[in-house]
């Protein structure tokens, strides 16, 4: 082969490669939003996976003054839905299509409504102490003791209380 020429198995493996650039987009993994009359919108996602393979061998020829060139190349794609995320009033929430019985699986999915509870929680937490500091309090107060409740002994197997004495 000369220096200038392209081997034949490149010009397989462009042409494979684009045709699977062209299969699998961003687009396949997280799909185009979906605007429902809620004004919620819904992203599905997908699991993309490839495979690609190439090959191929140069024979000599002994009739032709050219090498000859035998090889060929494949790919396949396999796209599964995984589930969708849903925005909806500021919250995201994803909604798997198909439970996993994987425990990690089951923690991932439910993290989002735990950041979301932990949030709420810290949000609450903040409005309770900017409340307490807004109300106004005497700077002078002093402090209260609560009065000791009654005191009572026993003499003689006779309670004798404070009220008594």
């Amino acid at each position: 082969m000369a220096n200038g020429e392209q081997h034949p198995i490149s010009g397989l493996m462009s042409v494979t490669l684009e045709k699977i650039r062209q299969m699998v987009d961003s687009n396949t993994i997280i799909g185009n939003p979906i605007n429902t009359a809620d004004g919620s919108t819904i992203l599905p996602v997908s699991k993309v996976s490839f495979g690609f393979t190439s090959g191929g061998s140069d024979f000599v020829s002994s009739k032709s003054p050219k090498d000859l060139f035998g090889g060929g190349s494949g790919a396949g794609v396999s796209i599964t839905p995984v589930g969708f995320l849903v925005l909806h009033n500021g919250n995201v929430r994803f909604i798997q299509v198909a439970e996993k019985d994987n425990s990690i699986d089951r923690v991932l999915n439910m993290l989002p409504e735990i950041v979301d509870k932990l949030q709420g929680f810290m949000d609450k937490k903040k409005a309770d102490k900017a409340a307490k500091a807004a109300t106004p309090e005497a700077d002078d107060a002093m402090p209260t003791e609560e009065a000791p409740g009654p005191a009572s002994f026993t003499v003689d197997e006779t309670v004798v209380t404070d009220k008594d004495l």
